[in-house]
């Protein structure tokens, strides 16, 4: 059995009780080392086998599961945040579904729910943005064409860029022409929830020389929206003039 297991955004303790214990009980665990902490290998049993996904391949990494099998081991794929965002998990599910071997999956708490957090933000403010949009700009890895940031930020939502610190001023350019104001504000958040964590705060027109000043450029989300600016409206949901399926408006 494979079970793949988010981290969580970071801190150690951020990681979900099942996968703690999930965690506690494996074999085998296989660990995105380029961003997992590797304090949540503490988990870990002794005796259990670590290996680190950062120096090996999808091949490797696959050899290793199908010998843990063969030997009715249970191996944790460790992935960073949650599996589901830029976890490169599709092709293991399908290589493990070609072979006959059965896994699951346990959700984690992803780096953008880390950073809103660290920033005390609501990503989705009524009046202001219901929609959070999360991607990350073109690089090595192209992105396809229709969603390309220049036309995501036409709506002027809050959005999230993954993979992206490195690629700041072509970022920028991307969302001014777009249609975000410069005066928007932004942020980056470097290691969301980990002890070393760091927050710059700025706006979409000073955005990359921010990032430039501040020479991080991996492990860090970019954020921009209005939802970090200082006016909204009042929620519906506990305005006393709002009836609701729990209690009646009052007058």
């Amino acid at each position: 059995m494979v079970h793949f297991v988010g981290a969580g955004s970071g801190a150690a303790d951020l990681i979900t009780v099942r996968g703690a214990k999930l965690l506690g009980e494996a074999d085998v665990v296989i660990y995105a080392g380029s961003l997992v902490n590797p304090e949540l290998l503490s988990y870990t049993r002794e005796g259990c086998e670590i290996h680190n996904s950062a120096k090996m391949t999808l091949e490797e990494v696959l050899e290793v599961v199908k010998k843990a099998e063969s030997e009715g081991k249970t191996t944790v794929r460790l992935h960073t945040g949650d599996s589901s965002i830029y976890g490169a998990v599709r092709e293991q599910f399908d290589e493990l579904e070609a072979l006959g071997i059965d896994y699951d999956v346990c959700p984690g708490v992803s780096s953008f729910c880390g950073a809103a957090a660290s920033l005390k933000a609501e990503f989705t403010l009524p009046d202001v943005s219901q929609t959070v949009i999360i991607t990350r700009e073109a690089g090595r890895t192209a992105v396809p064409e229709k969603e390309s940031i220049a036309s995501l930020a036409a709506h002027q939502a809050t959005m999230v860029l993954f993979l992206s610190a490195s690629l700041t001023e072509k970022l920028q350019k991307n969302l001014l022409e777009g249609g975000y104001p410069a005066d928007t504000p932004a942020a980056l958040v470097y290691k969301a929830t980990w002890p070393d964590e760091q927050i710059l705060r700025c706006t979409v027109g000073t955005l990359h020389q921010t990032v430039k000043d501040s020479g991080l450029t991996k492990t860090a989300l970019i954020i921009e929206g209005n939802c970090m600016g200082d006016e909204y409206v009042r929620s519906k949901l506990y305005d006393p003039a709002f009836t609701t399926e729990f209690r009646e408006a009052k007058q």
